[in-house]
């Protein structure tokens, strides 16, 4: 089944299947969002074992899937090989710890006096999916890089490394989106409006896709520095949002459990499919 999907995607032009990959990772999160319409509340063990699962996905993906290959690609040798790694890595941490500092938002589980960014007025439900809308910019610039990396013909970047990617993202994306539902439902929206707001967060990501992926084929040089930078990216979010979420309560080990158990699954299937 899966070696099928690699050769649908082979066939596809890479700006339109980096599109349909994160549409796939949004329709996980639309699922997600919509156990809204099922359950009346979030066991909190389950939750936090999830984001934990989130987190090892992110930093699996920013290792296997996008530094390895963004080394690999990479010209020159000892010191020299390894500097778009370094500065794009940089870059994409620092891209995103402006967004942090910037993006009025509010994180899972935390209360409204320790929402992050700019001042603002906005409602909680916006604040909350905004949260996990920053989330989701690096993941589908991720698939997106990818995709254009494997069309500008790039050693390292391959079709099932990136259908791989969106799979694991996909599977992370599944709390995400009911981690953005339920505690809207538990303020008193309804069951519509929270799954409205639980599927928008990933919206950005099909976006985000389609501008990474041809970006890499207009501008080829950049493709080593850009899957490092979308790596930096990754690992900024797990340490400044997921890990934080995933540790405000008692199943702290249940967490850190969830995330052994995400790294592995994503480190098999970029192994398996790349």
């Amino acid at each position: 089944m899966l070696t099928e999907i690699v050769d649908y995607f082979e066939t596809l032009d890479p700006v339109l299947a980096a599109f349909y990959a994160t549409l796939f990772t949004w329709g996980v999160t639309a699922l997600g969002a919509s156990l809204v319409f099922l359950f009346k509340g979030m066991n909190r063990a389950l939750f936090d074992g999830m984001l934990g699962f989130t987190g090892g996905v992110m930093v699996a993906a920013s290792f296997w899937s996008l530094l390895a290959p963004g080394i690999e690609m990479s010209p020159g040798e000892g010191f020299v090989k390894v500097i778009p790694a370094v500065v794009g890595f940089l870059a994409g941490a620092l891209f995103l710890f402006g967004l942090d500092k910037i993006l009025p938002h509010l994180h899972v589980n935390f209360k409204m006096d320790e929402k992050e960014g700019i001042k603002t007025p906005w409602h909680k439900s916006i604040l909350l999916t905004l949260a996990i809308t920053l989330h989701n910019i690096p993941e589908g610039l991720a698939v997106g890089v990818l995709f254009g990396g494997v069309a500008a013909g790039f050693d390292g970047a391959t079709i099932g490394g990136a259908v791989a990617l969106a799979i694991g993202i996909g599977l992370q994306n599944f709390p995400e989106g009911f981690a953005v539902a339920m505690p809207l439902r538990r303020q008193g929206l309804s069951r519509w409006k929270s799954f409205n707001y639980g599927q928008l967060s990933a919206i950005v990501e099909p976006v985000a896709a389609v501008i990474g992926a041809w970006a890499v084929m207009t501008f080829q040089p950049i493709l080593p520095y850009a899957l490092c930078f979308a790596a930096g990216a990754m690992i900024f979010v797990v340490v400044e949002e997921v890990i934080p979420e995933s540790q405000q309560s008692k199943y702290t080990d249940i967490s850190t459990l969830g995330f052994i158990g995400g790294f592995m699954i994503m480190m098999t299937l970029d192994v398996g499919l790349g």
